[in-house]
């Protein structure tokens, strides 16, 4: 079993195009570039908080890594041609690539990255992030409208799986682009340090958002090693969509009355966890089938 996951888990690398296999080698450089900079920091005891630290750095890197190798894997279980796979991947490579780069620099040299019109470089900096934001997202809606396309070679629970993590990503890129704009306001106002202040009132929201185009294929792929009957495996994604839903709603909901996850009001709180829940119960599901009910070879 653990040879066949394995096997699967590589088809994408094998039977992949070069430019997948140039967003897997990507993804896996600027995730370990998040992995130093969260080295540097447990290493120089930095500040974890603020629009300059390093923190934004390992974020960015962290996120974009894992974001890219997700878009990669997905994007070759979606009706692609082979043009549209290699412009739409190719230009999500290059801007992940553009994005963590530049919010690096700007906290090496010390400066805000983002809402940072302090110079003519520095304007530059914040201005094609935040281009670079609005090109992630043309690419991405490029993707979900093929996603939607994907029930002609994919089983029933893929292609649900597929429609709703685009579909969520898609949320977690308004999300972030609305802070972009939020901040971009801010900043040109008569009390620019407020921008950073105000723009983030979103980050929950886009964090949790942001990756269940990996969570939930993740899952639907699991279940394809179990028994289960595709309704089977189109129910329990569908309770893994319930799950994933609810916790982002309530994140979404507390991040637009400004009120911290950590701090929220017991009901939202129970509201949350019960779609946590529910959604690590269809992922037991889904191991539950892989060690009892396994598919035979």
């Amino acid at each position: 079993m653990l040879s066949r996951i394995w096997n699967s888990l590589t088809d994408s690398w094998r039977h992949g195009s070069r430019v997948e296999r140039v967003a897997f080698v990507v993804g896996a450089l600027l995730f370990a570039s998040g992995l130093a900079h969260v080295g540097v920091l447990l290493g120089t005891g930095g500040s974890w908080t603020g629009p300059t630290s390093l923190r934004k750095a390992a974020t960015f890197g962290l996120s974009f890594g894992l974001t890219l190798a997700t878009v990669a894997w997905v994007s070759h279980l979606v009706p692609l041609t082979g043009r549209s796979r290699t412009v739409l991947l190719g230009a999500f490579t290059a801007t992940s690539v553009v994005e963590t780069t530049l919010v690096s620099m700007q906290a090496w040299r010390g400066v805000p990255s983002h809402f940072n019109f302090r110079t003519g470089f520095d304007t530059a900096v914040s201005m094609t992030l935040a281009g670079g934001g609005f090109a992630i997202i043309a690419t991405i809606i490029g993707m979900t409208l093929a996603a939607f396309r994907a029930g002609r070679r994919q089983s029933p629970a893929m292609w649900l799986a597929l429609r709703f993590g685009f579909a969520t990503l898609l949320v977690a890129l308004a999300t972030g682009a609305a802070m972009i704009a939020t901040g971009s306001v801010a900043a040109r106002g008569p009390n620019p340090s407020i921008a950073y202040e105000t723009a983030g009132f979103l980050k929950p929201a886009h964090a949790v958002t942001m990756h269940a185009i990996l969570v939930i294929p993740a899952l639907a792929w699991l279940l394809t090693f179990t028994r289960w009957g595709e309704n089977q495996q189109t129910n329990i994604v569908r309770l893994g969509i319930v799950g994933y839903t609810t916790l982002s709603l309530v994140i979404l909901l507390e991040s637009v009355t400004h009120t911290s996850p950590l701090s929220a009001p017991p009901l939202a709180m129970a509201v949350s966890g019960l779609g946590l829940a529910t959604l690590v119960v269809a992922g037991g599901l889904g191991v539950y089938g892989v060690l009892r009910r396994p598919t035979p070879r």
